[in-house]
């Protein structure tokens, strides 16, 4: 396939086919940079970050870059449409707002998201990571994107 266009869309229908928002994420090398990671359980996507030196920000405790949550909780947010939307174009941010509840860490961080509302061109989703409790987050995200030209 030359066009881009009809790659990704069939790149997304295989993933979508196998049960494997993973083969999404492979698409992106920021992806593979932080080490996340992605799997279907349940009745949605789970997302995660195993603990990578390069990915932490402060020795002393050690934590997690909030930089490095931040995007991780971002592109878990467009991963989720991607997955989980019939969308023709990759999402492109228009707003995102980030709360830093908690330190993150040196261990696995979790994530999940959830589509609050799709319209014709914006889509908004909050995301929300934690470590070892799903009730004890250490960050939420609200997430804005624009899914058609």
């Amino acid at each position: 396939m030359s066009d881009p266009h009809q790659a990704l869309q069939a790149s997304l229908q295989r993933a979508r086919h196998e049960s494997s928002p993973q083969q999404i994420l492979d698409l992106i090398p920021y992806s593979s940079f932080i080490g996340a990671e992605a799997k279907v359980e349940g009745d949605g996507v789970l997302y995660w970050l195993d603990r990578r030196p390069s990915n932490i920000g402060n020795p002393s405790l050690p934590a997690i870059h909030g930089g490095v949550i931040g995007g991780f909780l971002e592109l878990s947010a467009a991963i989720e449409i991607l997955y989980t939307l019939n969308v023709e174009l990759i999402p492109k941010v228009v707003d995102f707002s980030l709360d830093y509840l908690r330190p993150g860490r040196y261990k696995t961080i979790y994530a999940n998201c959830t589509v609050l509302r799709q319209g014709k061109k914006l889509v908004n989703v909050t995301a929300t990571a934690w470590q070892d409790n799903p009730d004890t987050p250490i960050a939420t995200a609200r997430c804005h994107f624009l899914i058609s030209k």
